[in-house]
């Protein structure tokens, strides 16, 4: 089993409006084999966003699509409140969920959802021009999102590095010229690990939340930003 980070409890509010999307130039495979990009900023809605990615793909940004999806792949949420008992010292907690775990991953064995392709976000953060890579260099970090069934945090099989904006981004100089700090959605598409495509743990913020933790085999990564940081 992968190691569990801790959430910071955040709810993730997606954006709707005008976004600014950087779409994939160049795929390379970067240092100890990660999938590295190089993308150029487009100016697309999030219709438009849906329409570039692969035929088929789901957007996970929302809770209500997160949550048909986990409904396709695992009915219903797990009685959280009996599986905590009486918390992470209740000696029988590591043993309950251990079996939530394991049960639910037979359940899903040859469920057709797990071969969907799905797409979620990052939040990245954007440094100064970096010659040495040719582009701006792009930091990620895990976004939250609260649902029905409990917090959940989309994670990559492997975080893609090397990861940048192309320098064609005038607008993205402009800004961090003038001191601004830059946040992006790192938007990355593949498939769910099918043997281990989805974990459920506890939230170590809140006790008794529930963490659900999809597993995804990354393939591709697009940019995404708010227009209206360039207004």
């Amino acid at each position: 089993m992968h190691r569990l980070d801790r959430p910071h409890g955040a709810e993730v509010c997606v954006r709707t409006g005008i976004l600014l999307i950087a779409s994939i130039l160049t795929g390379v495979t970067g240092a100890g084999g990660q999938l590295g990009v190089s993308g150029s900023l487009l100016d697309l809605t999030i219709d438009e966003l849906a329409a570039i990615l692969p035929p088929g793909t789901t957007l996970m940004m929302h809770p209500d699509a997160i949550e048909s999806f986990l409904i396709e792949l695992d009915g219903e949420p797990p009685d959280w409140p009996v599986v905590y008992g009486h918390g992470h010292h209740d000696p029988g907690h590591d043993d309950r969920l251990f079996t939530l775990n394991r049960e639910r991953d037979a359940k899903r064995e040859g469920n057709p959802a797990l071969s969907k392709q799905v797409a979620f976000a990052w939040t990245g953060s954007l440094s100064g021009y970096d010659e040495a890579v040719g582009g701006y260099p792009v930091a990620i970090g895990p976004k939250f999102i609260k649902t029905s069934w409990g917090m959940v945090r989309f994670k990559p099989e492997e975080a893609p590095g090397n990861l940048r904006v192309s320098p064609d981004a005038s607008q993205v100089q402009r800004l961090l010229e003038r001191g601004q700090s830059m946040e992006i959605d790192v938007v990355m598409t593949g498939r769910l690990i099918p043997e281990e495509s989805i974990v459920y743990d506890f939230s170590h913020d809140e006790e008794g939340l529930g963490l659900i933790m999809p597993f995804v085999k990354v393939e591709r990564v697009d940019y995404v930003m708010s227009r209206s940081q360039y207004q």
